[in-house]
């Protein structure tokens, strides 16, 4: 049985000619459908959907259009439709795997369907910054052929009582609607455990909202949540999410990987690689990416394409003192 909020989206659908959402409600009711054990009626909408696509495409698949937040949307969410592939990042082959295993069941989403299961779609990502956690976000967007819809949280948090509750009832009800990925950057600020701060009533009934729209939440869209500070986080959050995904710092065979793949069209014979690793301890990927492009920029003012040993070095150790310096302004 379809749910009212998805019957007005059908009716709103039609009225407007958006297609597109027509046919992503229809699926959405058809894997409420599969869950429910009604198999057979949800086999029946996903075959009427699909010959109603090819019909409308010419047998055709068609690119899914970029989202266009709007009404009170259109202020909390900024929408892009990213390219990024999951070869372009350098990872840990633990961290990959587990990106891997959501890409992969996000595209045999209709297979685990048919057998009354879900894929997973609700992920947590917790670690340093500059490890990759906003980036992931984007390739599973790249990946998955959809739009990310970044949440703005300088318009969602206010500091008037019950708003932000209301704000974040809207961006929940847009994931019914429009299917996508939706990041919650820096998500702390959101999920930080009910008994810190000063505000602490106010933070309670704003954690409590999210906590009841991610448990109700049945959309097809992927809610990512990233965070730096993982101890900041309310217990209960852990237990909402399919996946928490760890990040850390490169060790030093990601150091090398990362700088190939960023220097590839360099000559890197120059370059000692246990000199430069040593130079990139402690530094993030982010960091270190950052000074590959010093590298590159200091090769090419040169005339050629040739990476030292010393400018990338020197790029590297100059990244990690401005890390140094932030960390002791942190710690005064």
């Amino acid at each position: 049985m379809a749910t009212a909020e998805q019957i007005k989206a059908l009716l709103r659908s039609h009225t407007t000619g958006d297609d597109d959402l027509f046919r992503s409600v229809a699926l959405q009711i058809a894997a409420h459908e599969a869950t429910k054990g009604n198999e057979r009626l949800a086999v029946e909408l996903r075959d009427l959907v699909d010959r109603a696509k090819r019909q409308h495409t010419g047998g055709r698949s068609g690119v899914v259009p970029i989202t266009r937040p709007s009404g009170e949307l259109a202020g909390l969410v900024v929408a892009s439709y990213p390219s990024m592939r999951l070869s372009d990042m350098v990872l840990s082959d633990a961290t990959r795997a587990r990106i891997e295993d959501v890409i992969s069941q996000q595209q045999q989403c209709d297979l685990l369907r048919s057998h009354g299961l879900s894929p997973k779609r609700k992920l947590l990502l917790v670690g340093p910054p500059g490890t990759g956690k906003t980036l992931t976000a984007s390739v599973l967007a790249g990946e998955c052929d959809m739009p990310l819809l970044f949440i703005q949280l300088h318009a969602l948090i206010t500091r008037y009582m019950g708003e932000t509750a209301a704000k974040l009832h809207v961006i929940f009800d847009a994931m019914t609607q429009s299917r996508g990925v939706y990041l919650f950057d820096e998500f702390d600020a959101i999920g930080a455990t009910r008994t810190a701060g000063n505000d602490v009533g106010e933070i309670r009934r704003v954690l409590n909202s999210f906590l009841q729209f991610l448990e109700r939440d049945d959309s097809d869209s992927i809610v990512v949540a990233a965070t730096n500070f993982v101890g900041m986080l309310d217990e209960a959050l852990f237990r909402r999410f399919d996946d928490v995904i760890e990040y850390d710092l490169p060790d030093e065979a990601t150091v090398r990987r990362l700088i190939q793949n960023r220097l590839a069209s360099f000559d890197l014979d120059d370059v000692r690689w246990e000199t430069v690793k040593a130079a990139a301890r402690g530094l993030s990927h982010a960091e270190a990416a950052r000074a590959c492009d010093d590298a590159a920029r200091s090769a090419i003012m040169a005339g050629g394409r040739v990476i030292t040993n010393k400018s990338l070095t020197q790029a590297l150790k100059i990244r990690g003192g401005m890390r140094t310096s932030r960390l002791r302004k942190k710690q005064q």
